[in-house]
């Protein structure tokens, strides 16, 4: 049988849709028995053909009034609180897929939601304060050395709140300034993953094929469900017995 296809997209408004995509080709290495295609995501019928999504950086509240303005809002509510699709966040990503965000622009913003977390814009100050830290992210497996860390303009999450989301929120990485309390930076609940830095800011694919890899699993689970295994970089797909 030949290989499963998984199609992952980007949603391409603004922030490093292109790095994205660079280190998620890279990362799709990992996994040879599945065959990966690589979307950018700018029209509801274009993520309409994801079965994962990438919501990169840049400006939450510029990113929701553009998703609104082109009709991808709600369908992108749809694809991650409703069909449950693998997706992943980074930076005002992560704002975008919280339930609840501070600090925000007079009159608020429209969020994606899927996280149960309150997380605050801009936590570390402005461009020029932008910063990189050693990261110590247990989930890229024992023995990995510290993941470089690239914060611009950065969210964290504040608080954890009670919500009906699929599971409890897990905290997967800090960073702690001196001086200061530590910070989340990382986290997951269910299918929804959230980083306050951009590892696609970076040379290290580490964080990209564990993601990539969860995508499989995922999708390997739902799939099954339905009479298909989908290959999971070892095995070839194969019908369910």
């Amino acid at each position: 049988m030949p290989p499963s296809a998984i199609t992952v997209g980007v949603l391409a408004l603004q922030g490093g849709v292109v790095e994205h995509i660079a280190l998620l080709n890279r990362a799709s290495t990992s996994y040879p028995s599945t065959t990966f295609h690589f979307l950018e995501v700018r029209t509801p019928e274009q993520l309409s053909l994801c079965d994962a999504l990438i919501i990169p950086g840049g400006e939450s509240t510029t990113m929701a009034i553009v998703a609104r303005r082109l009709g991808l809002l709600e369908p992108l509510r749809e694809f991650v609180k409703i069909n449950n699709r693998p997706v992943w966040g980074t930076c005002a990503g992560l704002v975008m897929l919280a339930e609840q965000a501070s600090a925000t622009k007079q009159g608020g913003q429209e969020l994606i939601g899927g996280l149960d977390v309150r997380v605050l814009r801009n936590k570390f100050g402005t461009q020029v304060q932008s910063f990189v830290a050693d990261l110590k992210l247990d989930f890229l497996g024992e023995g990995e050395g510290p993941f470089r860390g690239v914060f611009i303009r950065a969210p964290v999450v504040e608080e954890v709140i009670n919500g009906n989301g699929s599971g409890n929120v897990k905290v997967l990485g800090t960073v702690k300034k001196p001086g200061e309390e530590a910070d989340i930076v990382a986290v997951r609940q269910g299918n929804v993953f959230g980083t306050s830095f951009h590892p696609e800011l970076t040379g290290d694919v580490r964080v990209h094929v564990w993601w990539l890899g969860n995508v499989v699993e995922a999708l390997s689970q739902r799939r099954k469900e339905r009479g298909l295994v989908v290959g999971s970089g070892k095995n070839d797909a194969v019908e369910a017995a």
